[in-house]
């Protein structure tokens, strides 16, 4: 009998490690910290000895390991090791409270929780009265439980045997329009989308990624670190965004990952110039949608176009405007076309598929796909079609245009979509005009209950520094732009639009917020 091949995502990622593991992997980059460098010896040795500490809890098949600690290359190397032993991994936003924990730990059912120092106590609590057999901490000073166990076993290991359709990681999504789903992902699925990444965005030979993404989310975590690692790049590491030392660091760097807020911050500095940037090769922006104005400013301030695609937690990467100039032009406001091997799809609500330019809803299908919502088989089951050939499309939930040669602009989600007085209203078509306005920086559209239209257009708005809106003479403007049903009824000016980690806007929380408006 022919010995199976192993697809275990650290086997393929370590297979990329270069020849020489003394070369410096991860160079830390944070303002005031301790100048401090690991090899790629290091990330082998490290990874090891927690997998084999996890080895050693004699856990069953397929159990999870459930993380919510700080930035860290040894969280990092946590991910790794749990790839490495073949169980599976679990990150938790750093942001979430004792009532979130609660529920992931209570739905996720993990063998082991690993949480900072500082929330043992009550991460600990919640952890044993849910079943976990294990609690170990990871502190982002090198320090906690987990290391010390670790320090104790051996720095050699064998990557257990995995398939391509074994669970490698479960991640909930983030829960902005309701309750977090558990959204799982393979190790084919995670490999498939790095190797596919990295032939897309032209990973050549030296380059160097500035790390500066949390490790929690897709973007971070997937993205960007399998990115570097499936190419043997080294990461300058930040553990907390800081857009001075970023600056300081990108002659020294090839690649930039990073959120519209981060690109914000960054255009805030004087140090950001076309010299600075002279060493960089590729900049890339997702998580949340790129304002054109943003887009615009970095090309006129750093010489180079913004590279935006677009992904899922269900799908990690989707399309991307390309790399290379050869191939096509970075569109403002598009998400490029398919990556290769995906399909992508704009279909009618009947299911029917939608003319070039046309608004639909967005479907998807690839090997990067995830197999479904962790113990949500119905759910997962409503959120697949059929197509006539048997082919099975994931409904992504977001709404979308594509583009006679198959570039897509997302236009927004479909929970999003406001319906008022019986006419389809699209948030993004909107806060499009209302960003261009003078004195607006960014705004958010949303449909609140109304006893005659059923629901309401009301818009949020965010203003330049400096200056204020006249929320009359902007309506006014509107109706002179797009049709009457289309207006927001009221316009409301804040300080910052409520965001989550990743810097979406949580039009849920508008949405309560407003609710009562036109009760």
């Amino acid at each position: 009998m022919t010995k199976p091949s192993n697809l275990n995502l650290f086997a393929a990622l370590r297979a990329a490690f270069p020849a020489d593991l003394d070369q410096v992997a991860i160079e830390l980059a944070d303002p005031g910290a301790a100048a401090a460098a690991y090899t790629w010896r290091d990330l082998e040795r490290g990874t090891a000895m927690l997998a084999n500490l996890l080895d050693s809890l004699a856990l069953p098949a397929g159990s999870r390991v459930a993380v919510q600690t700080d930035k860290s290359v040894e969280a990092l190397m946590l991910y790794l090791a749990v790839l490495r032993a073949g169980l599976v991994y679990l990150p938790l936003n750093t942001a979430y409270q004792a009532a979130e924990i609660e529920y992931f730990i209570g739905n996720a059912e993990p063998a082991v929780v690993v949480c900072a120092p500082k929330h043992f106590a009550w991460v600990s609590r919640i952890a044993f009265s849910a079943g976990t057999a294990h609690v170990f901490t990871l502190g982002e000073a090198q320090n906690g439980s987990l290391l010390e166990r670790a320090a104790a076993h051996s720095d050699q290991h064998t990557p257990a045997l995995r398939q391509a359709d074994d669970l490698a990681a479960i991640l909930y999504t983030s829960g902005t329009t309701g309750r977090s789903k558990g959204a799982m992902l393979s190790h084919g699925n995670l490999l498939s989308n790095a190797l596919t990444l990295k032939q897309a965005w032209d990973w050549q030979p030296g380059d160097v990624l500035i790390h500066a993404l949390p490790i929690f989310h897709v973007h971070g975590l997937f993205v960007a670190s399998h990115g570097a690692l499936i190419n043997g790049s080294k990461m300058i590491w930040l553990n907390r965004f800081d857009p001075v030392a970023v600056i300081r660091h990108l002659p020294e760097a090839t690649i930039f990952m990073g959120v519209p807020t981060l690109y914000v911050r960054l255009l805030a500095e004087a140090g950001l110039t076309r010299q600075a940037c002279q060493s960089m090769r590729l900049f890339i922006s997702g998580s949340a949608p790129l304002l054109v104005e943003t887009f615009d400013a970095w090309t006129e301030r750093t010489g180079h176009v913004l590279l935006e695609r677009y992904g899922m937690s269900e799908t990690v990467m989707l399309t991307s405007n390309p790399c290379r100039a050869a191939v096509g032009d970075r569109r403002r406001g598009t998400v490029g076309p398919a990556l290769p091997g995906v399909g992508v799809r704009v279909v009618d609500d009947a299911g029917t598929g939608c003319p070039a330019g046309k608004i639909g809803q967005v479907q998807v299908r690839g090997p990067n796909v995830f197999a479904g919502y962790w113990k949500l088989p119905e759910k997962t089951q409503e959120e697949f079609s059929t197509d006539s050939a048997g082919q099975r499309w994931f409904k992504t939930g977001d709404v979308g245009q594509l583009a006679a040669d198959g570039y897509l602009t997302i236009v927004g989600r479909s929970k999003d979509l406001i319906i008022s007085g019986g006419y389809n209203v699209y948030p993004a078509e909107i806060e499009g005009v209302l960003n261009d306005m003078p004195g607006v920086t960014e705004s958010a559209v949303i449909g609140v209950p109304h006893p005659d239209f059923g629901e309401a257009v009301v818009a949020v708005l965010v203003a330049k520094p400096g200056n204020s809106l006249n929320t009359d003479a902007m309506i006014a403007q509107l109706k002179r732009q797009i049709a009457n049903f289309k207006v927001p009824k009221q316009v409301f000016v804040v300080s910052e639009l409520p965001r989550n980690a990743m810097g979406k806007v949580q039009k849920n929380l508008l949405r309560v917020q407003h609710a009562q408006l036109f009760a």
